[in-house]
């Protein structure tokens, strides 16, 4: 539906809406990256847009053409050079509520089967060591362990921590609703956080937690306690199942207001 025409071109409802969101989008992506390097280099990103579009109705053939190299050099160059506001913004877009909710799901039946069978692991006195990826890669350690991508379940990790398993000795790395693989070997902490008692499952806990952003759940071979750790050291030493219920979701659904 034709609403107006300016000179040659000519609008239509949908000519509107289209404008008014990459409008918005630019605006929002502006906001962030404002006062910064990369807000600058989007301004200027924005500046050959609006020229490239004016060049080609205008049929200006050569001006067309040239801003087209200047803006496919300059989206290449924004990404190169500016990989860690882009990464940050990315993750800023993810935790907003509306993709919140949309994970919201599948990362409770995530917690759920964590929390399930932490407790049925705790009771057997079965030791287990569950690795839970989040913005840090750990594909070196995944690589080296036995390959699953398994969607996550109570009865999977209680077989897995087995004693008669052959992969029971090693942790489990799970990312997303998946337990990427099993039988991983984690590096060890030198820290002196660790307590007599503690053997080379807690060790290997403090290590990973030291080395990325990763939760780790130890269910004690000894004692039956389910511990966590994260950021290089132990955040609880005995939880029960609300206290662990309660710290996944923490963990794992980030708060808007954070």
């Amino acid at each position: 539906m034709k609403l107006f025409q300016i000179g040659f071109l000519s609008l239509t409802l949908v000519d509107v809406i289209d404008i008014s969101l990459v409008t918005w989008i630019f605006y929002k992506v502006y906001q962030y990256f404002k006062e910064t390097r990369a807000g600058q280099m989007l301004i200027g990103l924005v500046i050959l847009l609006i020229a490239s579009f004016l060049f080609n109705s205008l049929g200006l053939s050569a001006m067309s053409w040239l801003v087209n190299q200047f803006q496919t050099v300059w989206v290449v160059a924004f990404v190169i050079l500016f990989q860690p506001e882009i990464r940050r913004l990315l993750i800023h877009v993810g935790q907003t509520k509306f993709f919140q909710g949309i994970f919201m799901m599948s990362t409770t039946r995530s917690v759920e089967a964590l929390v399930e069978s932490s407790l049925t692991l705790s009771e057997k006195k079965w030791g287990a060591l569950v690795v839970i990826q989040r913005e840090t890669g750990l594909r070196s350690y995944k690589d080296a362990g036995i390959q699953l991508k398994a969607e996550i379940s109570t009865p999977l990790v209680i077989s897995i921590f087995n004693p008669e398993s052959p992969m029971h000795d090693g942790a489990i790395i799970l990312q997303n609703t998946l337990i990427e693989a099993a039988g991983c070997i984690l590096p060890l902490t030198e820290s002196q956080m660790i307590l007599p008692d503690m053997g080379t499952r807690h060790r290997a806990a403090l290590g990973i937690s030291e080395e990325s952003d990763a939760i780790v759940i130890i269910v004690s071979e000894e004692k039956g306690s389910i511990l966590t750790a994260e950021n290089g050291r132990f955040t609880h030493l005995d939880h029960d199942e609300m206290t662990l219920r309660r710290y996944l979701n923490e963990r794992l659904f980030i708060s808007s207001g954070d």
